[in-house]
């Protein structure tokens, strides 16, 4: 197998900024737009339902108030999660992970999971999700990455996924980020591409790992990053970096 045998451009969340994120509707677009590859976020509502959001709160994606881990999934399935994002999109919901993957499966996407937990539900949220897309991709010849900024939600994942291949997300990298890929077994480094150089790059190739760039939205960087050997970059805009972007 080949170090990345996944897509090269993947979509943020999604639609990037083209559709409200997280949501079935983005996917969709996601697809339509010919991308191969997402990226989405998953958290767990308040009842222990794996969930499609990024941020903590609610505020900001669907108007409404209060903490996602402690809100029941019976709410958050009544909030509008795309209004905010225009007309066109009233009335998209916050999905749950299984119907994600259920789409993912029907339009042929590849998809990198981020796990996303709370603070303080780390370990629960990493053993939930990485046993639910083990479950959901079970006999699929490219199983979704589970990525996530947390060392303790990646363990978690590896304990109760063992097969399932993991990604190390980092805004900056610290002297040690080899040996944190290497503790955590790894596939790939996933990076804020402002911190990649082609040492880092090069380092993570020599280690066996991939190289996620995170998040480009201009064609310059973009060129450059795939230069240097970056395996896959994700993307805000669609409409700039395509899904057959080189």
């Amino acid at each position: 197998m080949s170090r990345w045998p996944y897509p090269r451009i993947v979509a943020h969340r999604g639609g990037g900024t083209l559709a409200p994120e997280n949501t079935l509707g983005a996917i969709r677009l996601g697809a339509s737009m010919g991308f191969k590859g997402i990226e989405i976020d998953v958290m767990l509502a308040g009842d222990g339902v794996p969930v499609l959001i990024h941020d903590r709160t609610l505020e900001r994606t669907t108007g409404a108030r209060g903490a996602v881990s402690a809100t029941p999934y019976a709410r958050l399935a009544h909030l509008d999660a795309g209004a905010w994002h225009g007309a066109r999109w009233r009335g998209e919901r916050i999905p749950r992970f299984e119907d994600a993957a259920r789409l993912c499966h029907v339009l042929g996407l590849w998809a990198n999971v981020e796990i996303k937990p709370a603070h303080g539900f780390e370990r629960r949220t990493g053993e939930a999700v990485a046993r639910m897309a083990a479950e959901l991709w079970h006999g699929a010849a490219h199983p979704p990455v589970l990525s996530s900024f947390s060392p303790v939600a990646l363990a978690a994942a590896r304990e109760a996924a063992p097969r399932l291949p993991r990604g190390l997300l980092l805004t900056r990298l610290p002297p040690h980020w080899g040996e944190m890929l290497r503790d955590l077994e790894c596939v790939a480094l996933h990076a804020n591409y402002r911190m990649l150089k082609a040492r880092v790059v090069h380092e993570a190739h020599a280690a066996g790992c991939a190289v996620v760039a995170w998040t480009v939205n201009d064609r310059r960087p973009a060129k450059r990053l795939l230069g240097l050997g970056v395996d896959c970059v994700i993307t805000d805009r669609l409409d700039r970096i395509g899904p057959h972007f080189s």
